[in-house]
């Protein structure tokens, strides 16, 4: 079982808590991830992206990748470089609030409006755990309640009163596609 994905965006949107989130709560429940992160100068708006690579077998090097087997797209803005290694067939998360899905070819696309989901859920900042959500229900690597405890350990203590409505919409982003 090994899964790769490339989380790609725009600095702001959660791109990097969300890479860190998946491979702790991964690891946690005994897998092996590693985590390789890229990101422009800005403070928001500039490139942003991580690959994390989770396996249940021993990783041997950084997780740059050639082809990956996932896309978490958040915004389409400098996607161009991870759907250039999304194999063919592979799973394209596209959060369809701000990206096309209908632009992503040979891929299988699910279109997920993070944005509004997180706003329901009273969580309007969180759109990046929609997402994170709705990408370990389809990959079923680990459960929502692990993610869970991931973010709580990694989201730092000034930021502490985002926890719950992150919480929320991790639980929005898992019905989202659970109910698709």
């Amino acid at each position: 079982m090994r899964d790769e994905v490339i989380i790609t965006g725009i600095g702001g949107q959660g791109i990097q808590l969300m890479a860190k989130t998946l491979a702790l709560a991964a690891t946690r429940a005994g897998l092996q991830a590693m985590l390789a992160s890229d990101f422009g100068g800005e403070m928001r708006g500039g490139p942003s992206q991580a690959s994390v690579v989770v396996d249940d077998q021993r990783l041997r090097s950084l997780p740059i990748l050639p082809a990956a087997s996932s896309v978490v797209l958040m915004h389409h803005k400098h996607s161009e470089f991870a759907l250039s290694r999304l194999v063919p067939g592979g799973l394209a998360l596209v959060n369809s609030s701000v990206a096309d899905p209908a632009a992503i070819r040979d891929a299988d696309v699910v279109a997920v409006p993070a944005l509004d989901i997180a706003r329901a859920a009273d969580a309007p900042n969180a759109a990046g755990f929609v997402m994170l959500g709705a990408y370990m229900t389809l990959r079923r690597l680990v459960g929502v309640t692990a993610l869970g405890d991931a973010m709580r350990e990694l989201v730092p203590p000034y930021r502490a009163q985002h926890v719950a409505a992150n919480l929320r919409a991790l639980e929005a982003g898992a019905g989202a596609v659970f109910a698709a």
